[in-house]
């Protein structure tokens, strides 16, 4: 079975204190580039004050990865946060740490390892679950399909993520990879062929 891992769950962890300065962990579940750069303008209103806030994401979709400084030296924050996302192994992340300055300098080797430490502490604390991969499917069929279509996805139990009324009806489906052949076969097997697949 093809599954990735994932966090269950937001979570926040409370500020770990370096030389002064504070360290606050925020770990939340997104699903794309947008909703990862929502949940860090988010933190950064509930924490106005705060001196930086420095992360990283890493989505599943294309393998997309990305990492901010926010203002600390070039490679000291972001990429540690993100090299903790990957050895944790997870996708479909966001690793945003918070920093108050607390009067002392780090040095690169010490941010580095205060913002490492942190967002794994974090991910250490996170509670993890498998994902099944899917792949998109759209399928297009007379309305009179629709009862047969029907008794196909529930087979597999599979709902359309959306449904279009036109002059024919559409559906986008999202199925597991593993079942993509059997799930295609049987619909042109109940519909005796007519069901479409536009984007094949």
């Amino acid at each position: 079975m093809a599954t990735y891992q994932t966090i269950a769950q937001a979570l926040h962890v409370p500020a770990l204190t370096v030389n002064g300065s504070r360290f606050i962990a925020d770990v939340s579940p997104v699903v794309s580039a947008e909703d990862a750069l929502a949940q860090v303008d988010a933190i950064r209103k509930l924490w106005p004050d705060a001196s930086h806030h420095c992360w990283a994401y890493r989505l599943r979709h294309e393998l997309q990865t990305r990492s901010s400084d926010d203002g600390e030296p070039g490679g000291s924050a972001g990429r540690p946060i993100l090299a903790q996302i990957d050895g944790h192994d997870l996708f479909d992340v966001v690793v945003i740490i918070t920093r108050y300055f607390g009067g002392t300098k780090l040095g690169v080797g010490g941010l580095i390892r205060a913002y490492g430490g942190t967002a794994g502490k974090a991910l250490d604390q996170a509670k993890i679950k498998d994902v099944q991969e899917t792949e998109a499917l759209d399928i297009t069929f007379a309305y009179e399909l629709t009862k047969a279509v029907e008794a196909v996805l529930r087979a597999h139990q599979i709902t359309p993520t959306k449904t279009d009324f036109d002059a024919r009806v559409r559906m986008r489906l999202d199925v597991p990879c593993e079942d993509m052949s059997t799930l295609r076969d049987a619909l042109v097997q109940q519909t005796s062929g007519r069901v479409d697949f536009p984007l094949a």
